[in-house]
């Protein structure tokens, strides 16, 4: 009974350590973007600055777009709510950009169905950049920053948000540092199992020299 008693009590000081999960947030790049930049998303060639500061709004959304949807694991970090808070805060602005987007692709493609078929392949491939596989726990991460931030821009000034923080996101998904930055660590507390060998107990006491 002894040697029970000892083990169960082992076994109920060690249990903690099975839960204590710490995870470490590693670092991403940061900057700022005013357009369409080589290594970040799908280039616009021939943009003017009002249609490149769509791209800067439409990329965010998407980015978060994809983040609620990828995200759902995480609830804490609130990504589909920001999203959903972002299309009622900045409607009109998220609006603004599809429809200058719309007509620079038609603009710049001879017909308007080629222009639209342009505009459909843009609109796959940005959000299918945003698509982490590797980084989807510092994706996760960095995208419910950007989502409650984005949550409280003020309306008219989701581009200023946009070109502030693209970068973190865009650094996100290539991240590879995710995933192995969770570790485990043992309490402090935890009890060594005592050694249940016949030769370590004598009348139902221990012998300490068994370790």
């Amino acid at each position: 009974m002894r040697k029970l008693a000892l083990l169960i009590a082992a076994l109920t000081l060690s249990c903690p350590a099975q839960s204590e999960i710490f995870w470490g947030r590693p670092p991403v790049d940061s900057g700022v973007l005013t357009g369409p930049t080589p290594g970040y998303g799908f280039p616009l060639p021939g943009s003017n600055p009002v249609e490149q500061k769509a791209w800067l709004v439409w990329n965010l959304r998407s980015g978060l777009n994809v983040a609620a949807l990828q995200c759902g694991r995480h609830p804490l970090l609130f990504t589909e709510s920001n999203y959903n808070a972002m299309l009622t805060n900045h409607g009109a602005e998220l609006d603004a950009a599809f429809k200058t987007l719309t007509a620079y692709f038609k603009r710049v493609n001879k017909t308007a169905g080629a222009g639209q078929k342009a505009l459909d392949s843009f609109g796959t491939r940005t959000y299918s950049s945003f698509s982490a596989v590797s980084g989807i726990q510092i994706f996760c991460t960095i995208s419910g920053d950007v989502g409650g931030k984005a949550r409280f821009t003020p309306r008219g000034s989701l581009h200023t948000l946009a070109s502030e923080q693209l970068v973190s996101l865009f650094s996100a998904v290539k991240s590879t540092k995710g995933e192995q930055a969770i570790r485990r660590t043992a309490a402090p507390w935890a009890a060594r199992l005592p050694n249940l060998d016949d030769r370590c107990w004598k009348k139902n006491k221990y012998n300490p020299k068994c370790g």
